[in-house]
């Protein structure tokens, strides 16, 4: 009975950690919308939301705490709690990284604080970022090795947005200024850095399963 609970427990947690990948999902999509728009409304949503993300990851950590001082466990158990414990570090930053994009957004109201000319690339950079976190959603629910390739192969089109962005600012027809180029500069890092975090889920779920580091070495995404 005790052992049954124990599994239970465990799968809790991993159920609680695809939602609060939804969450940060929904939390990048308002966001993005928010930025886009000049929407400060959404951009307070956002903001006021990330408590709550942080709020999971303080109870979910303090479950995998309470498990390991009781259960002692071993192998796969100890694994999958210590997994758990560094993947909801992953989505909180993920969480993080969504607040601070609204951030700029409110900071920049009523103006839009994305020049026309960039906005197709952040467009498609709030696309990559939320198919990106639903994909780490299944992999974490379904411990979908398969899903966590095509995850790192999603990653490499955020690459190339950044790499757009930079070729933007760099041009000579660039005509913002300095403060809006900065703007952009952090908001292209924000967007590569959820994608590096969500990769970084997709590996930890690929251990898991494993036992076996991925090929790949991943850049600590902080």
């Amino acid at each position: 009975m005790l052992r049954e609970s124990y599994r239970e427990e465990l799968d809790d947690i991993n159920a609680c950690l695809v939602e609060m990948a939804n969450s940060v999902g929904s939390a990048m999509s308002t966001a993005t919308t928010a930025l886009l728009d000049a929407d400060v409304a959404l951009a307070d949503l956002v903001i006021a939301g990330d408590e709550r993300i942080d709020a999971v990851r303080e109870s979910i950590e303090e479950r995998c705490f309470t498990l390991l001082a009781r259960q002692q466990p071993v192998a796969t158990d100890l694994r999958t709690i210590t997994t758990a414990m560094r993947i909801v570090g992953d989505l909180e930053r993920m969480g993080d990284l969504a607040e601070h994009i609204a951030k700029v957004a409110r900071m920049r109201f009523p103006e839009h604080a994305v020049p026309q000319e960039v906005r197709p690339v952040f467009l498609e950079a709030g696309h990559i970022a939320e198919s990106l976190v639903t994909k780490a959603g299944t992999v974490i629910a379904k411990r979908d090795v398969a899903a966590a390739i095509e995850l790192e192969a999603e990653d490499d089109l955020m690459d190339q947005l950044h790499k757009q962005l930079f070729r933007e600012l760099l041009a000579p027809t660039w005509g913002h200024g300095m403060e809006s180029a900065i703007d952009v500069t952090l908001l292209g890092r924000y967007y590569e850095r959820f994608a590096d975090h969500a990769v970084s889920v997709a590996r930890r779920v690929v251990f898991l399963v494993t036992g076996e580091k991925p090929a790949l070495a991943v850049a600590d995404p902080h």
